[in-house]
């Protein structure tokens, strides 16, 4: 049954993409997140260098059940990052961790930032469910989530934005497979 528009605004995400019928687009535009459900996570990473792609031992067992379940019933799950170069720790540990996320189901594409500096981007990163609704995140200036993370809005002006954008970032973007990282 399709959320409301006041269910729409209180819905959790996993509710939200148990809504989503045809497509899902994550934009990241942060070269450091600080979140604390992956902090143990990423200091291992940065003590051996080692990925835990193990999904029960780390974050992934919320994440990857809700994404298999969207993509069995057909959403098509994207996930672009832009990213600066050299990369960041963080975003060596992320690129490590993605097969998890290609495993769930999601495509994921990487985008240097000299390669947008012509694109039109909203200064959040978001998610984009069936290009009805723009969930923005807001975090810290350290890379934690603020204390008002996520903001929905379903303004026709907001979400073309936030789709073009997307969808231009996409066009450009390497995929996961093909992006070497240029480290420092």
């Amino acid at each position: 049954m399709p959320l409301n528009a006041q269910a729409l605004n209180t819905a959790t995400f996993a509710e939200l993409l148990a809504d989503t019928h045809h497509t899902a687009v994550h934009l990241e535009m942060r070269d450091l997140y600080a979140v604390g459900d992956e902090s143990d996570d990423y200091a291992a990473f940065l003590r051996t260098g080692l990925p835990n792609l193990d999904p029960p031992r780390s974050f992934w067992p919320q994440w990857m059940p809700l994404v298999k379940d969207a993509a069995a019933r057909g959403v098509v799950m994207r996930r672009a990052g832009i990213v600066s170069e050299p990369v960041t720790d963080y975003i060596r540990y992320e690129h490590a961790i993605t097969p998890l996320n290609l495993q769930s189901g999601e495509d994921v594409r990487w985008l240097p930032c000299r390669r947008a500096f012509d694109i039109a981007l909203p200064r959040n990163d978001l998610w984009l469910p069936d290009e009805t609704l723009v969930q923005f995140h807001h975090f810290t200036g350290t890379g934690d989530w603020a204390p008002d993370g996520k903001e929905r809005t379903t303004d026709p002006a907001a979400v073309a934005l936030c789709h073009a954008a997307f969808e231009t970032v996409w066009q450009r973007a390497i995929p996961h497979e093909k992006y070497t990282l240029q480290a420092h």
